[in-house]
């Protein structure tokens, strides 16, 4: 199935076949392959928007996952029809990543690629509300970028290192 990505900002060049790449290595390492999954780059105009209508939050921020799916974190959707194989949607706060990674000095494209992850958890059910939560989504972001890293050579480490 496809990863659909759409670049709906103009502030941030971004690379998208090596985006595409990851998110595609990453579905594959969540045994998500057959899903699609629609990826959005958004500027901080509909980050906020977006942040201040579904989590009460008006600001914007890295990353929003729609799920199309309710599922048990780590479960897989079980669609009974084909129109149905979708993860979701992931909107990646390219413009807040970037501004983030100018004040750290971190490579931004592995950002993204470390924030599309913790994206995907997130539409396959994981959370991090707690601690308990936070670990189990920590443990599965890790155990996938290290597939990542496997087969690019990079050394990506989860978002969510140091939450709680």
């Amino acid at each position: 199935m496809s990863v659909a990505l759409r670049n709906a900002q103009c502030a941030v060049p971004v690379r998208r076949a090596p985006l595409r790449r990851a998110v595609c290595a990453l579905r594959a390492a969540l045994g998500a392959s057959r899903f699609d999954v629609g990826l959005v780059c958004a500027g901080n105009a509909l980050m906020q928007r977006l942040n201040g209508a579904y989590r009460h939050c008006p600001e914007p921020t890295d990353v929003l996952s729609f799920p199309f799916h309710q599922v048990a974190a780590g479960e897989l959707p079980r669609p009974r029809y084909r129109d149905e194989y979708n993860l979701g949607d992931i909107f990646l706060g390219v413009e807040y990543i970037h501004q983030q990674c100018r004040e750290t000095g971190e490579d931004f494209d592995c950002v993204l690629a470390v924030t599309a992850a913790h994206g995907l958890c997130h539409l396959l059910g994981y959370r991090h509300d707690t601690k308990p939560e936070w670990e189990q989504m920590y443990q599965k972001e890790a155990q996938i970028l290290d597939e990542l890293n496997r087969l690019t050579g990079s050394r990506l480490r989860p978002l969510t290192a140091g939450l709680f």
